[in-house]
């Protein structure tokens, strides 16, 4: 991986939006106090209003292979019937189409490597690749990749090198091609996708300490990220309206009213000092508050959206 990869890498590990990690339930509603370091909570203020808004923007989403191991990190069991078929491939012919499912078969992959779904593994590659011609960004899963992920499937870390440069390549080109909406689209595409693993996989299992119900609510934080980035590129550099863009702002609407119903509440920080004058942290407590009925209506949401972008 070159060093500017490196380092878009290093943003996205650092932006990831960690809120919650534990559960309990009174009285129909599911709450969380939990202490969480400042550095790793990054609110909206933070993110825009820094003077380089638009890379934290794309860089405070978690990518495909990160969602993908907050899922199997909470306990999640690999089931490919959840992933989109592989059949759908030849069907994404738009712009818009094959950006939502280059991110979409990313998040797949990466689900399927962690899992280490050999063959899975380079189908949804290949998946991926075909996205990535059709966008005109072939040069982010050449050939050499392919070789690359084929010849070390049996080594886990590199493959998950080879997935993040990747998706990261294809990121990276776009935005500097000054493609951004493209790339927004691809981001939103594999966040949903992630979104849509973890809702199935919590299924009607009961919310309360239920670690995969932890990391969904914390994706309140990053729809305002999504949010955000695509009214930034509702406007093509041309001055036109963006009509994909458009659409999908209307699309993620629902969406948006099913996460205002998820209360998230951080007290006032604290500093906490380390022992033997090790490094003091400010820390806060995050309370989260979700009845199971507004739980069950943001995974029918999320089952929609997905289905709207796969067909």
């Amino acid at each position: 991986m070159t060093k500017r990869n490196v380092t878009v890498a290093s943003h996205l590990i650092l932006g990831l939006l960690v809120v919650v990690t534990a559960f309990s339930c009174k009285g129909g509603t599911q709450k969380s106090n939990q202490d969480v370091a400042i550095s790793d909570f990054v609110t909206e203020d933070d993110i825009f209003d820094d003077i380089d808004k638009a890379k934290k923007i794309f860089y405070s989403l978690p990518s495909p292979l990160e969602t993908a191991m907050l899922i199997k990190s909470a306990g999640a069991e690999y089931d490919e019937e959840l992933l989109n078929s592989l059949d759908h491939v030849s069907q994404y012919t738009t712009n818009k189409a094959m950006a939502l499912n280059l991110g979409i078969y990313t998040t797949d992959l990466s689900f399927a490597s962690l899992f280490d779904q050999t063959q899975a593994s380079i189908n949804y590659m290949t998946a991926a690749r075909t996205m990535a011609e059709g966008l005109d960004i072939s040069d982010a899963i050449d050939n050499q990749t392919m070789e690359r992920l084929e010849s070390n499937l049996q080594k886990r870390d590199v493959v998950m090198d080879i997935i993040s440069e990747t998706f990261l390549n294809s990121s990276s080109y776009l935005k500097e091609n000054e493609r951004q909406d493209v790339a927004a689209i691809v981001l939103v595409g594999g966040w949903i996708e992630g979104l849509y693993l973890a809702t199935k996989l919590v299924g009607t299992s009961d919310i309360k300490n239920n670690k995969l119900v932890d990391r969904i609510l914390e994706q309140k934080l990053s729809f305002n990220i999504v949010q955000r980035m695509l009214e930034d590129n509702k406007q093509k550099a041309t001055g036109e309206t963006n009509e994909d863009i458009v659409e999908m702002i209307a699309q993620l609407q629902q969406l948006k009213k099913s996460f205002d119903k998820v209360v998230v509440e951080t007290t006032e920080s604290q500093s906490v000092a380390g022992e033997a004058g090790g490094v003091t942290t400010i820390k806060s407590k995050t309370t989260v508050t979700v009845t199971p009925e507004d739980f069950r209506e943001i995974q029918n949401v999320v089952d929609q959206l997905r289905t709207s972008f796969i067909q």
